[in-house]
């Protein structure tokens, strides 16, 4: 028996948010024929579709790509005719999401790096709260390389001066879950970088405008055999760049507007 009307809304919005979820998987895939075939065997376990990017990849990967799609219902593809990067294959892999109807979009890499046994915890994490974006944050084994280890932290350090918060654990695992409708209408007003700056530059961004974001542990490995479309040059200039640009929004606009804000509730 219900005992009061508080009871009954809330026994109303837990049924509502439980039919509201409705998340899928989204892979940027670049010439990962070798380890997507296994990400994909480990994803048909939890039942719920998986929306591959094939941004630009070979003949022998886009032969997998549609292999996969044949053998299995639950998996479809989207195609870039060249190469647009990471950021772009994300945009159009939320629009397509957002189109469907799907509610989040847990993004995870095709090179297999990811546990994807932690899966369960992110998706219960989402639906938990489900306007919250959900990021991992990565545990690393002896795999990595120290080069790689040591200049994620530069990139904190400059995350934690252009959020002027140390909330944001690590911006660059591409292990997360993304509110649809969030990203995408942050997506249609904002521009934003469309290669391996995306994942870094959305949440500081999305951050700034007070969206919640949740962070969860999750082991990190990287193959030998692996697969890593960094390029040094390039891409450590489209992130310094963008890392600069934040920079100067910060003093010309976040910190004003934090101030503004602050003044605001003195006021009241």
């Amino acid at each position: 028996m219900i005992r009061n009307s508080a009871q009954a809304d809330s026994i109303s919005i837990h049924m509502q948010t439980e039919q509201l979820f409705n998340p899928c998987f989204i892979i940027p895939v670049y010439n990962h024929e070798k380890p997507l075939p296994e990400v994909i065997d480990k994803l048909r376990q939890y039942h719920y579709p998986c929306i591959i990017i094939d941004d630009g990849s070979s003949v022998e990967c886009a032969a997998v790509i549609q292999s996969l799609v044949s053998a299995e219902n639950r998996v479809s593809v989207l195609i870039h005719k060249i190469n647009l990067g990471k950021g772009a294959a994300i945009k159009n892999a939320i629009k397509h999401a957002y189109q469907h109807g799907y509610s989040h979009a847990l993004q995870v890499d095709a090179d297999g790096q990811h546990s994807l046994d932690d899966v369960p915890r992110f998706l219960e994490q989402a639906q938990r709260h489900p306007q919250c974006i959900v990021i991992g944050t990565p545990l690393f084994d002896e795999s990595i390389p120290k080069i790689r280890l040591y200049s994620r932290y530069l990139t904190h350090i400059w995350v934690w001066i252009n959020t002027l918060s140390f909330h944001l654990k690590d911006t660059m695992c591409g292990f997360r879950v993304y509110p649809v409708a969030l990203l995408h209408d942050y997506l249609s007003d904002h521009q934003t970088g469309n290669r391996m700056e995306f994942d870094i530059e959305i949440l500081v961004k999305l951050f700034r405008q007070q969206a919640c974001v949740e962070s969860i542990s999750t082991h990190v490995n990287y193959p030998q055999d692996g697969i890593s479309h960094f390029r040094l040059w390039r891409d450590n200039y489209l992130i310094s760049k963008m890392h600069a640009s934040l920079f100067f929004s910060l003093l010309y606009s976040y910190i004003p507007q934090l101030l503004k804000q602050n003044v605001f509730k003195m006021i009241r």
